[in-house]
């Protein structure tokens, strides 16, 4: 997998928009090439795994921009989960899916993502407030997607070593 390097200068938009791309790539890139036991093994004492943390990001995606952004609602799977019986219901179901069915939804959620960012301004607001109540800009949201990849991406550079002691930015 090849990632690109963010530009050094640019609009705003452009920059943003080019940093959640190199951290998408990073977590594909992490995560990659990896077989069913190898996306669901942990690195003890957590229970994170790269199949749960593709999963997880992929709904990550999903609730910041189509349901608190755009106002849609979750989309599916995550709209039918009963999340009171599991709070980590996408980090503990990675397990039993396929990395194919994982790799698909994660690609699923980022395609609608992209969507929603394209149909908007940086200064336009989500359709839900922050939890202080406060409104949320598009850009607020897309700078917490990237320091969520970014926090991600180094518990991926964990897991993945212990794996199979790949190593990398």
């Amino acid at each position: 997998m090849t990632r690109t390097d963010p530009p050094t200068h640019g609009d705003e938009r452009t920059m943003l928009l080019a940093y959640l791309a190199y951290h998408r790539e990073t977590l594909r890139q992490k995560a990659g090439g990896l077989d069913a036991a190898q996306l669901a093994t942990a690195l003890p004492p957590s229970a994170m795994t790269l199949g749960g943390m593709v999963k997880h990001i992929g709904l990550v995606e999903n609730s910041w921009l189509r349901d608190r952004f755009a106002g849609d609602g979750l989309s599916e799977p995550w709209a039918s989960v009963d999340w009171d019986a599991d709070y980590d219901w996408d980090w503990n179901s990675a397990k039993d899916d396929s990395p194919e069915q994982i790799w698909a939804l994660y690609e699923q959620m980022i395609a609608d993502a992209d969507a929603v960012i394209a149909g908007a301004q940086l200064d336009d607001h989500a359709a839900k407030p922050s939890r202080s109540g406060a409104p949320m800009s598009l850009r607020w949201i897309l700078l917490h997607l990237i320091e969520e990849y970014a926090r991600h991406n180094g518990h991926a550079d964990l897991i993945r070593e212990s794996i199979d002691g790949a190593t990398g930015e």
